[in-house]
């Protein structure tokens, strides 16, 4: 990836082009290119939904409770960032609901590959030696 993108550069006014990594811990940035916004909270829901699959998996949190409770934080994490932290008129991207569901099903199937992969390993250690997957699946030697 070239770093053009994530560090200041000179523009053909003579200003400079802010980048997006200090736009994206600046609070009440300008956010000129609408899509850029929306990356960033698309890659930053994506971001949330690892850390809380790990968290969720080590917790373990299961069923339904442990995916209200992902949904919750989700949303509410990217609405207090993009209505608080940035404060970008919502109705410029079509309203909140378009905000908070930007990325949202991606970053649900990336918490639940996280949780499953966290289970699905646990599951293999805790099989007993002579259980029918552990030898369908062995190694030959």
């Amino acid at each position: 990836m070239s770093g053009a993108k994530w560090r200041e550069h000179p523009v053909a006014n003579g200003g400079w082009k802010v980048s997006v990594w200090s736009k994206v811990l600046k609070s009440h940035a300008a956010w000129e290119d609408k899509d850029e916004f929306l990356d960033v909270i698309y890659w930053f829901r994506q971001i949330i939904a690892i850390i809380l699959g790990v968290i969720w998996g080590v917790v373990p949190l299961k069923g339904f409770l442990g995916i209200a409770i992902f949904c919750l934080i989700n949303a509410g994490i990217l609405y207090v960032y993009f209505s608080s932290f940035q404060q970008v008129d919502e109705e410029e991207y079509g309203g909140t609901w378009e905000l908070t569901k930007e990325g949202f099903m991606t970053s649900f199937a990336l918490f639940l590959s996280r949780r499953l992969h966290k289970f699905s390993h646990e599951a293999d250690i805790l099989k007993p030696p002579g259980c029918l997957d552990n030898l369908l699946h062995r190694n030959s030697l």
